[in-house]
């Protein structure tokens, strides 16, 4: 079975109980989501806990939105949020990603991982492009978002 993983990291110039929360809510992820203006349109709904184990959200837009699910299975307080992100459209997918935060010189290093098989049409879609090339640019231009967010909650 063929797998991927993508990652990228980020100094943010704050500490990891300030960058935590806004992570560990979807409520707040609208504030830095690289996919939140993909589509203008697009529905939302929240469910579960309001942050942390247990929060949920779905979503469900055009086709370069597509549509799944997202939940919290692991927080750590300022260390660790997991997520079980499940793709509906435009395939079925399963990613596991997370978010860690480390002390780094500058503030903290926040790493954003995504992994996931390559199977079924996702398997098709794998043999034209590049989940890394597709995807990565997409988590740099949230982590510079999320520092942004950091900084407004800040001042």
């Amino acid at each position: 079975m063929s797998t991927y993983e993508v990652r990228r990291s980020a100094v943010i110039p704050a500490s990891a109980e300030e960058i935590f929360p806004l992570v560990n809510s979807f409520h707040e992820w609208t504030a830095w989501s690289p996919w939140e203006n993909v589509d203008p349109g697009m529905s939302r709904r929240y469910f579960g806990a309001d942050a942390g184990v247990g929060a949920g959200y779905e979503w469900s837009g055009n086709r370069k939105a597509g549509s799944g699910t997202m939940e919290i299975v692991e927080s750590v307080p300022a260390r660790e949020v997991k997520v079980r992100l499940q793709f509906t459209k435009p395939f079925k997918a399963l990613n596991p990603t997370s978010f860690t935060f480390t002390p780094a010189p500058g503030g903290t290093e926040v790493m954003w991982r995504m992994t996931g098989e390559n199977k079924g049409a996702a398997k098709l879609f794998a043999l034209f492009m590049n989940m890394d090339k597709l995807v990565g640019s997409d988590f740099e231009r949230g982590l510079k978002s999320l520092a942004s967010a950091v900084a407004a909650k800040k001042s």
